[in-house]
């Protein structure tokens, strides 16, 4: 007999359904010789150096509560990383905060700006996370489907967005995207940040997957909008840290300090052992990212064509280690039906499109982070899936 005192807990929350995607992968886990191809979860170990300084962490009984913000020596990696790589300058004293992974910094970010009523434009198809934190205030998610434009947000499409929403509050970009790998360059960021300039409205500009981009070098918008930007960004990507929840915040001081408070709050602090890892991923794990990009680029440029010639159309990914594909029109279009499925008789399992909200619907994402061996495995087994539904 459910409880009754259920009904008496935040309605927001209540009218929330749980993530669509770990939904899905938990009901095919159990699906015996299962190929999973459906979370973002780097497939390598983390580098050994930096376990190491994580135990020599343990070691030296650094085992109390590190400041808010995170440790000054984290704090300064995270900054001197930021300015090496994408030519930012944040003062590691004010204006870093480490938060529980880029997640805890979504959480942090939402939370702290939003009011009820408060309107948030949101490129879809998209990493869903920011869709229920945002209900959680109060406010209202405004969804901008791209699937029509290659993926990517247009000038023209922001404009005519928030001409008809003066309640906007704030701007989601995730870039490279999850989960369709796009990512702008630099005169697309440009035609984009003339147009919010003129708005009074924040960018919470979502870059974890910023040191996995193959097109060029990554462009952050904190570049060109330092006033207005909360960037995210962190270790679990680049670095195969996702276990050790370790984000960056960056934002100008006077919001950092507002920031700071959901943390207070909230986690008090991240681990700090963790963050001594975090620091020397920082320091020096430049060699590590790059050996695991290569790795993810040849993957990729398997996994694209194979795809191509079972008849998925897709572009192809600029960044991250995801595929977004457009499910071929002889099979199932429904993107649920068509995953259940496929996982049930061809033994892989991706994720639904429709997960990722407006445009998603008749795609799926497929994650390449697994070996070259499970993937070469998948192909077979997704084109064989394919024969026999034709």
């Amino acid at each position: 007999m459910p409880n009754p005192l259920v009904n008496h807990m935040n309605y927001e929350m209540l009218e929330l359904s749980p993530s669509a995607i770990l939904k899905f992968n938990d009901d095919v886990s159990q699906i015996p010789d299962l190929i999973p191809l459906t979370l973002g979860e780097p497939d390598f170990p983390t580098p050994e150096h930096v376990k190491q300084a994580a135990i020599a962490s343990i070691n030296n009984d650094e085992s109390h509560y590190a400041p808010t913000r995170g440790t000054a020596a984290l704090r300064q990696a995270a900054a001197d990383f930021l300015h090496q790589r994408y030519g930012l300058n944040y003062d590691p004293e004010t204006e870093i905060i480490m938060t529980a992974g880029a997640t805890g910094g979504i959480y942090a970010a939402l939370t702290s700006i939003l009011n009820p009523g408060d309107d948030v434009l949101i490129p879809t198809p998209i990493f869903p996370l920011y869709i229920p934190v945002t209900q959680l205030r109060g406010a209202h998610p405004v969804f901008m489907d791209t699937s029509r434009t290659g993926f990517v947000l247009t000038p023209e499409q922001l404009e005519e967005t928030l001409a008809a929403h003066p309640n906007t509050k704030a701007i989601v970009l995730n870039f490279p995207s999850n989960p369709t790998g796009k990512t702008y360059d630099r005169a697309a960021l440009e035609k984009l940040a003339k147009i919010i300039k003129q708005h009074n409205i924040f960018v919470i500009s979502d870059e974890i997957y910023s040191e996995l981009t193959y097109s060029g070098p990554h462009v952050s918008i904190a570049s060109l909008l330092p006033d207005q930007t909360i960037l995210l960004n962190g270790v679990s990507k680049s670095h195969a840290m996702t276990g050790w929840r370790i984000g960056i915040m960056a934002a100008p001081k006077d919001i950092t300090d507002q920031l700071e408070k959901i943390d207070q709050f909230t986690i008090t602090s991240t681990t700090t052992n963790a963050q001594a890892a975090a620091t020397e991923a920082l320091q020096n794990g430049a060699a590590d990212t790059a050996a695991m990009k290569a790795e993810y680029e040849r993957r990729r440029n398997f996994i694209v064509p194979a795809l191509q010639d079972m008849g998925f159309e897709l572009a192809n990914p600029d960044g991250a280690f995801y595929i977004f594909a457009k499910i071929p029109s002889d099979q199932i279009q429904d993107s649920f039906e068509f995953s259940y499925d496929l996982a049930r008789k061809g033994k892989v399992a991706v994720v639904p499109g429709k997960a990722f909200g407006p445009g998603g619907e008749g795609y799926v994402r497929i994650s390449y982070a697994t070996s070259m061996d499970n993937l070469q495995a998948a192909m077979e087994r997704i084109q064989a899936y394919l024969n026999r539904n034709e």
